[in-house]
């Protein structure tokens, strides 16, 4: 959503690097540049004022007139003044000191209240609560069964004793004034079920409106004032521009919310409005919805917001993300295998990909990535879908060709391709780049680094100069003593090759090195800490 943002501060901060000084008309043009960006990016004016205000004084002051760096210096600053517009710190939920713990969603019709609600509910189930979803929307014509529908894809209960508006009766045509119920006893009766079946968490979803009107704000008032809820959510629509700022207001005046949720954060619109609520309302955004299924839910970080729309990369979320759909057991699994030299199979790799697309969208993964605002092109031309061919090759191959890849010959390959739907050519494919990954870990193993690849120039071995002779190895001796002197010799250098790439492959701390011996020029010896030898 905030691509265009994200561009526009990028090509403002090139203009910056390498300049050992920045005069106050650097500083003046690059005010300008960010103010622009953020009023295109439909973020409230008063928030842009207030914004550039900040950073024009801090970037004027003595902060950035001694810093090594005044490029980066001014970078950090845009970032921490990002941070506090976007609410500061991350806001996790209340939950109530005796259960069940009440949340309450509102906003307007369209907003994403009744997705958003299985989501949340899928979420805290994640983590090892029990919630239950109350239909307390009677106005919007089929919004119960669309409650219970979302609720099972979630796997949790939904409370609906009421069907409401199930004949297609809209309040946009006129005819939404009829009664299908009362969503305050609903609500009320909802926490009593609750209480009653030991769910520790309600979540109430109300009713909204094409636009805020008074009958809207004096049910949701009213249903607020009967359940009492811990945390009433303001679901907002993060691509309505502009018109995001007085909703919110209208919501704050009429049920006073405590958090916001900002849903449809996937789309392509400019989005910079939302980004301006939690500074008009001083309500901290809370969550973030960005896809349409249950597990498209996340929590909201301003710094790690901050980082993403600085083009500064989200690897904090990139690993929470991993560590969710990766197996522990299956990442001890494979660490065995490694540190046994057993060759990587085609089952593993199946593992890994399922793992992989646990993740969710592999191209919202790869824009978490620092520096992928130069490469959105290539992001756009991914072929998610080149994933599920190569799952449907593996698939098509026999337990023994996944654990023997090199006994797969023409007429397997042609088996495969058929039932696979693909062509002779993708399989041959497929299987040369798998013979490379295979080389690939077996180098690592044994110390030597990453090999060259095809087509990637300058990475690994492959990119050392072509004259470059390999030494030979020293043949063995005929001596049966000495050669196996030799070959303990060997396989102890190799050892330790193994268990050193295998360290830094999982994170394990070498040893530290002494320098004791080391013969450096007199006086150089101070440097190397309280620990050296001074003789």
């Amino acid at each position: 959503m905030f691509n265009s943002l994200s561009d526009r501060l990028t090509s403002t901060f090139k203009n910056l690097r390498g300049k050992g000084r920045l005069s106050e008309s650097d500083i003046n043009a690059t005010i300008r540049d960010i103010r622009l960006a953020l009023i295109d990016a439909d973020v409230a004016t008063p928030v842009v004022r207030e914004f550039t205000g900040r950073i024009r004084e801090r970037a004027l002051g003595a902060e950035v007139s001694a810093a090594l760096n005044p490029g980066q210096q001014v970078v950090k600053i845009v970032n921490e003044e990002l941070v506090e517009v976007l609410g500061g710190k991350t806001r996790e939920l209340q939950m109530a000191k005796r259960p069940p713990t009440v949340i309450m969603l509102a906003g307007l019709q369209g907003s994403g209240k009744t997705t958003f609600a299985g989501k949340l509910a899928r979420h805290l189930r994640d983590k090892g609560h029990f919630p239950v979803l109350v239909a307390a929307d009677l106005q919007r014509p089929n919004a119960v069964t669309q409650l219970e529908v979302v609720a099972e894809r979630a796997g949790v209960p939904c409370f609906a004793p009421e069907r409401g508006n199930e004949g297609g009766h809209d309040a946009a045509t006129g005819e939404g004034t009829q009664s299908y119920g009362d969503p305050v006893w609903v609500a009320q009766a909802g926490v009593g079920q609750a209480k009653v079946r030991q769910y520790d968490v309600v979540i109430v979803d109300t009713a909204g409106r094409l636009a805020v009107d008074e009958n809207l704000m004096k049910q949701a008032g009213d249903i607020r004032e009967a359940i009492q809820p811990d945390e009433v959510l303001f679901v907002i629509d993060a691509m309505i521009g502009q018109a995001a700022i007085e909703t919110a207001l209208a919501f704050q005046q009429g049920v006073d919310f405590t958090g916001v949720v900002l849903s449809k954060l996937d789309g392509d619109a400019r989005g910079g409005a939302a980004l301006s609520v939690a500074s008009v309302t001083g309500r901290p955004i809370m969550y973030s919805s960005i896809g349409e299924q249950t597990k498209d839910i996340e929590v909201f970080h301003p710094d790690r917001m901050a980082s993403r729309i600085l083009d500064m990369g989200d690897i904090l979320t990139l690993i929470e993300q991993a560590e969710k759909a990766f197996d522990r057991d299956q990442a001890a699994a494979m660490a065995r295998k490694f540190m046994d030299e057993e060759d990587f199979t085609f089952e593993d790799f199946l593992q890994q990909m399922q793992a992989i697309k646990k993740m969710g969208n592999l191209k919202a993964l790869m824009g978490m990535m620092p520096g992928m605002s130069g490469m959105k092109d290539q992001l756009n031309a991914l072929d998610e879908k080149e994933f599920d061919r190569v799952e449907a090759m593996v698939r098509s191959m026999t337990p023994f060709e996944r654990t023997h890849p090199k006994q797969i010959n023409g007429s397997r390959r042609a088996r495969i391709a058929g039932g696979a739907g693909t062509t002779v050519s993708e399989v041959n494919q497929l299987l040369e780049r798998f013979g490379q990954a295979q080389k690939m870990m077996r180098q690592m193993r044994r110390g030597g680094g990453m090999p060259g690849m095809p087509g990637m120039p300058g990475v690994g071995a492959g990119a050392g100069k072509r004259g470059k002779q390999v030494k030979k190895k020293k043949g063995k001796s005929g001596n049966p003593a000495k050669r196996a002197q030799q070959e303990q010799a060997a396989a102890s250098k190799a050892s330790e090759a193994r268990d050193k790439a295998v360290g830094g492959a999982f994170g394990q701390q070498e040893e530290e090195q002494d320098f004791s011996n080391l013969k450096l020029p007199k006086g150089f010896e101070k440097f190397l800490g309280p620990g050296a030898d001074k003789d």
